[in-house]
């Protein structure tokens, strides 16, 4: 902070002091570059940015296309003209002081020709979606570098966990969201109850060749679930190509080639990961050992311009191991703090494995039309083993600063131990056919789709836990006639389902004047599952309007009924028992939004602003610990979600892209006959808490909850990122992550959710990349010899993750006290500061 300040101050005084010089000193210095921006035809073009490279001068063309831009003498600069849609071009220029220079150009539509390659205009498709550069991604310095991350900092999107590809989008949970790639709908697993458990995300960001992406309201085209949808699009390669990565998390390597005729294309894939090195820095120590395994294959055949065959593939192996030792934990306040020592015995072995395909044929009977037909399948086994014995002591701290002793053991709150046991199996596929088919017209586009799917689930639950402190069990019986061990959470369940679901939709979009400034979509869902005989109508529309004003904005609205059917996971309880006939939940969506895009350092930023409205009804609860969701599908709730969002975009250096963003959110749900009664005994102390009648009760209370914040309650999120560059040196390069979340709803475990009245402190993460190029088209001075004669582009780079070192929290472990029956909410920290080196290279 002193050094911005320092440097703040500095600059101010150089103003001033630049203000009183004489004009004539200045020219002396500085030389003029004027003239005029005409396109290839000869009319003068308006906006065309000039720029000067790695400095942060530049201005825009006026109306009749002239430029003046005050350049610095006797230094040589790399001038940049640049527009959307236009060859960018580049020239040197070296001005004497006092000089002024005419230098006008021509620019020309960047135009690529491919042989039969089928031109779309997305522009109908799209509007209702935020198109993200999928190019970021090579450069974002976190640990899984996925497409997720990079969604973690858009506008409404929430997550406080940077080991998951996990994130709730405006209140929802992480099941509500779609995620497509290539037009196949992903599934997750279903039993990973942690980050560490997790792997690789199935979307490789080396593959990937388009990103779509909304927050709410999106259009009938999508499936049927409450919260967003990130449309994943793969690359058809051109020509033959090698890129791969190596850190000291694992490693990838992309291989692609396209046949001499053009017809045969082809691209593999394939990673290696492994947490180990970032596991390392949590509070349990221990041997970790995992190992994440991810390959894809995407291969087409375009026997003509009007036919396409494609097929998908992807298998992903993850094993997690652990072999825990010991862990310790300070937690509390400066004034009441406490420590949390465990020694542990036993271990864990989960095993996740998943496989899908996709096949899919597109034809053009004529320009017009598209016709397609998709077939898929996906397939997932998972294995949680676990036995782990943790013999526990719970102290208390010296909390006076002015004793010896400040910060160590002052004395035992108490002693026990838990045993923690589960064999768990699951077994699932789901198939789908699906034709999906569109027509373009002069001002319209329609699309239209129907589906068939089948799902069958095997599922064998067998767990529990043993708590005993000072030597009795909790709960204890406390009967000396009956002795008893009782287990906790205890859950053993076998359950197995088979289900159908058949589902369609219909869009019109449509431009209903001829300067494209007002677009207008409409759009109906069906969607029928078997199971629970239900049929759900999603109306969906959306309007864009693009008024003819001298600053250039856009305005926008949206909204619709969304459902979601329930999968597997919303269907089990707590205790393991299924639910089939639990209905669909819903969601009403109204967003009101708009863009205005304007021009500051002579560069174009955009901003965008969102105000929402989400009507809930039907609900399933759910508690929520660490990654693993549990619903509560005997109860059922209505709510609401509402907030506003904001996005800065633009080139806050000149040649990169960056963003911040701003999301403000409440969403709370009044569950249906959630109310209990507080009991009291003769003496007037409350005895216990409960949902029915005691008529042992000297007195009881009945309380209503109410509306009660939910799981994803994270009131305002903050995200940003940042790239900059060398000014003289624009090979090295800097990269910035920045998220911040206040704090999210917990309690302790049970059903009860209206006793999740705690918050978990804020969620603030900084990581920093800095890397150098040392082979690419930026680079002068490019090192010489065989080696690296085949290096397209070279990168090498070393990340900080946490930066700051703040200890964020991924869930609760809770501890009671069987002598005074407190319980106490020990918090289980995310990862510690760590260093990553890393090499990106492209052949």
């Amino acid at each position: 902070m002193t050094t911005i300040i320092k440097r703040l101050s500095a600059a101010i005084l150089l103003g001033f002091l630049l203000l009183l010089l004489p004009g004539s000193i200045l020219a002396q210095n500085t030389g003029v570059l004027r003239g005029t921006v005409r396109d290839s035809v000869g009319k003068p073009l308006f906006g065309v940015t000039v720029a000067v490279f790695g400095k942060p001068q530049g201005t825009t063309t006026r109306d009749d296309g002239r430029y003046e831009l005050s350049l610095p003498a006797n230094e040589a600069l790399r001038i940049v003209f640049s527009s959307t849609g236009l060859r960018t071009d580049t020239v040197l220029v070296t001005l004497t002081p006092g000089e002024s220079r005419v230098l006008d150009r021509r620019m020309r539509s960047r135009v690529v020709q491919f042989k039969e390659v089928n031109i779309e205009d997305r522009s109908l498709k799209t509007i209702n979606v935020t198109p993200i550069n999928p190019k970021v991604v090579s450069v974002l310095p976190t640990p899984n570098q996925s497409v997720e991350d990079l969604i973690k900092t858009m506008p409404g999107v929430g997550s406080a966990n940077e080991l998951s590809s996990t994130y709730s989008v405006r209140g929802g949970n992480y099941d509500e969201n779609l995620v497509y790639i290539n037009d196949f709908e992903v599934y997750r697993p279903l039993l990973v109850r942690s980050g560490q458990q997790e792997g690789i995300s199935i979307i490789n960001p080396d593959m990937v060749e388009s990103i779509f992406f909304s927050a709410g309201g999106f259009d009938a085209v999508y499936g049927d679930k409450l919260s967003s949808v990130l449309d994943i699009r793969y690359k058809k390669p051109k020509e033959f190509g090698i890129s791969a990565s190596a850190s000291m998390l694992g490693g990838s390597l992309t291989i692609q080639n396209r046949s001499k005729n053009d017809k045969w294309y082809w691209m593999a894939s394939a990673r290696q990961r492994s947490n180990q090195y970032l596991l390392n820095t949590f509070e349990t120590k221990g041997e970790y050992r995992p190992s994440f395994t991810d390959i894809q294959l995407l291969t087409g055949f375009e026997p003509s311009s009007r036919w396409t065959i494609e097929l998908f593939t992807n298998y992903a192996r993850n094993r997690y191991q652990l072999t825990p030792s010991t862990r310790e934990t300070n937690f509390g306040t400066i004034n009441d703090a406490k420590r949390f020592t465990v020694y542990f015995e036993g271990q864990e072995f989960d095993r996740y494995q998943t496989g899908s395909a996709s096949a899919s044929v597109a034809f053009r009977p004529n320009e017009r039309v598209k016709l397609k037909l998709i077939a898929s399948g996906f397939a997932t086994r998972e294995e949680e083993n676990f036995d782990i014995l943790g013999q526990y002591f719970l102290d208390q701290l010296e909390a006076d600063l002015g004793k010896d002793d400040f910060g160590d053991v002052a004395f035992n709150l108490g002693v026990g131990s838990f045993l923690n046991h589960a064999r768990n199996r699951l077994e699932g596929q789901a198939t789908s056919l699906e034709h999906k088919g569109e027509r373009v017209g002069e001002r319209s586009l329609w699309q239209w789709g129907a589906k068939v799917s089948t799902e069958r689930i095997e599922d064998k639950m067998h767990e529990w836990n043993y708590n005993d402190s000072a030597g009795f069990s909790i709960p204890s019986p406390r009967d000396s006639a009956d002795p008893r061990i009782l287990l906790n959470d205890v859950v053993i369940a076998r359950n197995t389902l088979e289900s159908n679901r058949v589902m369609g939709f219909l869009q019109h979009t449509w431009q209903l004047s001829d300067t494209n400034r007002v677009i207008l979509t409409t759009g109906i869902r069906a969607n029928y599952w078997d199971l629970n005989e239900q049929l759900v109508i999603s109306p969906r529309a959306s309007i864009t309007y693009k008024p003819d004003w001298k600053r250039n904005m856009s305005f926008r609205a949206s909204g619709g009924v969304y459902y979601q059917p329930p999968f597997y996971r919303e269907l089990r309880d707590l205790d393991g028992t299924a639910y089939p006939k639990t209905k669909a939940q819903q969601s009403i969506h109204a967003v009101l939004g708009g863009d205005y895009t304007f021009l500051a350092l002579g560069r174009e930023f955009k901003l965008t602003t969102e105000v929402y409205y989400k009507f809930l009804e039907n609900l399933i609860p759910y508690k929520e610990d660490n990654l693993r969701l549990r619903y509560l599908p005997t109860l059922q709730s209505k709510g609401y979600a509402r907030g506003i969002d904001f996005r800065l975009f633009g080139e806050f250096v000149p040649g990169t892209e960056s963003w911040a963003s701003l999301s403000i959110l409440q969403t709370e749900e009044d569950i249906t006959g959630d109310a209990y009664y507080l009991r009291y005994n003769a003496a007037g102390e409350q005895i216990i808490a409960g949902y029915t009648f005691d008529q042992n009760a000297v007195d009881s209370q009945k309380v209503e909850p109410g509306y009660i914040p939910r799981p994803a309650d994270q009131r305002v999120n903050f995200g940003l990122f940042f790239q900059d560059y060398l000014p003289k040196s624009p090979t090295f390069k800097m990269s910035l992550n920045l998220l911040f979340g206040t704090a999210l709803p917990f309690g302790p475990p049970g059903r009860d959710r209206y006793k999740d009245v705690y918050r978990s402190p804020s969620y603030r993460r900084v990581d920093l990349g800095l890397s150098k190029q040392i082979i690419g088209e930026d680079v002068v001075n490019k090192p010489q010899g065989k080696f690296f004669s085949g290096f397209k582009s070279l990168w090498i780079g070393v990340e900080v993750f946490n930066l700051l070192q703040v200890s964020n929290v991924a869930s609760y472990s809770w501890i009671t006290d069987v002598s005074n029956a407190r319980k106490y909410a020990v918090p289980n920290y995310l990862t510690a500061r760590q260093l990553n080196l890393r090499i990106n290279a492209r052949f």
